[in-house]
């Protein structure tokens, strides 16, 4: 099975004023095509900078971040830009929706910044999407209009909409009550196992993070042995 994501050897250090903090310590992964990972770990355990690393929304002190073989360590911003929006689709605890847009418009910012293709087909990718999450009738309500578990089905239809390889899930059912939780586990691994989507969801939810293939448990930035 190849692999889609390799993390070598990567360490993370912050200055936070006179003080250095450890975040990443020689983390080592693998994540295989269509693979769904669930990563655990106590707050401060690294989970939150070993995902911006995954995501490519931070560089490594130290070590190796490969994406799809591209070395994205070593590329400029602009570069780790570009790779984000067609590879990966992030979906977040807080949905991270724009109010004053409608679900369908949410869902069509991502295709805007990284096609240029028409209003008409960036709309058509949308509804699809929307559609696909079980949102096909509630196009055009904004964000306020919507239950949690509803928002976070058009987040997901906006990660979806670019086609990414990998979803990063940052604890995405931490908003909600645990039946709609389960609801968009279903949905999560449904993406995974019918339509062979790469995911990585971070949880505090020893439940939830059954629903994977593979749980990693984070400590002192690194993987605790077992």
């Amino acid at each position: 099975m190849s692999k889609i994501i390799q993390l070598k050897n990567v360490s993370k250090t912050y200055q936070i004023g006179e003080t250095k903090v450890n975040a990443l310590n020689n983390l080592s992964l693998d994540v295989n095509k269509g693979e769904f990972i669930a990563i655990m770990g106590p707050s401060g355990s690294g989970k939150s900078t070993a995902m911006n690393m995954v995501g490519s929304l931070d560089t490594p002190t130290t070590g190796q971040v490969i994406l799809d073989g591209y070395d994205i360590s070593k590329l400029e911003e602009s570069q780790l830009a570009t790779i984000r929006g067609k590879k990966i689709g992030f979906v977040f605890q807080t949905f991270n929706l724009l109010p004053s847009m409608t679900a369908l418009e949410n869902v069509m910012l991502p295709i805007a910044f990284q096609n240029k293709i028409s209003r008409e087909l960036r709309e058509k990718k949308a509804t699809d999407m929307l559609n696909l999450v079980g949102l096909g009738d509630r196009l055009h309500n904004k964000p306020g209009q919507l239950s949690g578990g509803q928002r976070q089905r058009v987040a997901i239809a906006r990660a979806l909409v670019n086609e990414p390889e990998v979803i990063l899930a940052d604890e995405p059912t931490g908003n909600l009550d645990s039946k709609t939780g389960q609801d968009v586990m279903n949905l999560l691994e449904n993406l995974n196992r019918k339509h062979k989507k790469t995911i990585i969801l971070v949880t505090h939810d020893k439940e939830i993070a059954k629903r994977a293939d593979r749980i990693l448990n984070l400590k002192d930035g690194t993987i605790a042995r077992k």
